[in-house]
């Protein structure tokens, strides 16, 4: 039996050369629907947005797209289709991924395993924080916090030793816990992530889209859960599915930025997708085009429903530009203090 604590588990599990999940040859679509998959729609509204920053940005000689846990770059490609010519002229792609460059991404495509540096433009990472490997602790019937181990191969958890003074602070700070059971999933590791990221744009706009919680709201027997072909399973650390974790999208952010924490849904609708569905007349004048009206209302009702997909939070971050035009009537905006 192989006993660990979470973090070092869940880096082997889903990243590692010779087994890790993300480095399956069918990549996470063949294992779960994210935004992406879902609908056209997604990447038609990250391309509107982006289109929004090139305008904040004053159309500079070259506009980055930084797409971070880039999968299989569908993303990439999606957004490349919606955009004019004259944009994408200027468009530098990156693909921020640990697998290997995909066949068939645009040449002109950057593929690398760390976000650029010195870049302006959009810096968007859906779904990627809560794959970031991070240790969870719970608190013994002494009152204790103590990290939680875990069996690799069976997913059977254990109490181990007395959490560190950093993951100790992070837990007072961001998930206060007292009662004997309750679970904390340290996010330290996650906020350097999307620090280092957002570190990389000389100016632009930071997004990250993730299933998440706030302080107030945090759930007090933590979010660790696995998924394999399409369904949701126990979440094993044994390299056979995706294993997760909700992201303290409160947490993640960087401080003296211009930020907006909201929910997909909203997001979304501001850029232009809409569940609605097509008016019941076109159906005589334009049969054809109400069927096709009426699948991509199924689309965006899918993208925008509060209990799927429209759930995920977005946090929205501006770095040294002004907010773009579609999102800036959203409500919440806030300069972050340090």
């Amino acid at each position: 039996m192989t006993w660990m604590r979470w973090a070092p588990a869940l880096e082997k599990a889903l990243y590692d050369p010779e087994g890790g999940f993300y480095r399956r040859p069918e990549g996470p679509a063949g294992h779960f629907r994210t935004s992406v998959h879902a609908s056209p729609r997604f990447a038609r509204a990250v391309a509107r947005l982006l289109l929004e920053v090139d305008e904040a940005l004053g159309r500079p000689e070259e506009l980055a797209l930084v797409d971070v846990g880039a999968g299989r770059g569908e993303l990439i490609t999606g957004v490349l289709a919606e955009l004019p010519e004259g944009v994408r002229a200027r468009l530098r792609p990156y693909g921020v991924e640990i697998a290997d460059r995909p066949a068939g991404l645009l040449s002109t495509a950057l593929w690398t395993s760390e976000p650029p540096r010195g870049v302006s433009g959009l810096l968007f990472a859906n779904e990627w924080l809560d794959n970031v490997p991070l240790d969870v602790g719970e608190v013994d019937d002494a009152g204790a916090l103590r990290y939680v181990e875990v069996e690799t191969a069976t997913g059977e958890e254990r109490l181990g030793g007395p959490v560190s003074a950093q993951d100790a602070a992070w837990a007072a700070r961001w998930w206060p816990v007292e009662e004997p059971g309750e679970r904390v999933e340290f996010g330290g590791p996650r906020d350097a992530a999307w620090a280092r990221a957002v570190a990389g744009l000389e100016r632009g706009l930071a997004v990250a889209v993730d299933y998440g919680h706030t302080a107030g709201r945090r759930p007090p027997f933590g979010t660790l859960a696995g998924f394999r072909d399409g369904r949701e399973v126990a979440p094993v650390p044994d390299g056979s599915r995706d294993v997760t974790a909700h992201v303290a999208l409160d947490a993640i952010a960087v401080p003296g930025l211009h930020s907006l924490w909201t929910e997909q849904r909203a997001a979304l609708r501001a850029l232009g997708v809409s569940g609605g569905r097509p008016p019941l007349a076109l159906a005589s004048t334009d049969p054809a085009g109400y069927l096709r009206a009426l699948s991509g209302a199924g689309e965006g009702a899918e993208l925008t429903d509060p209990a799927g997909l429209g759930g995920f939070g977005w946090l929205v971050q501006a770095v040294r530009i002004s907010v773009p035009e579609s999102l800036e009537p959203l409500a919440g905006w806030q300069t972050l203090g340090s």
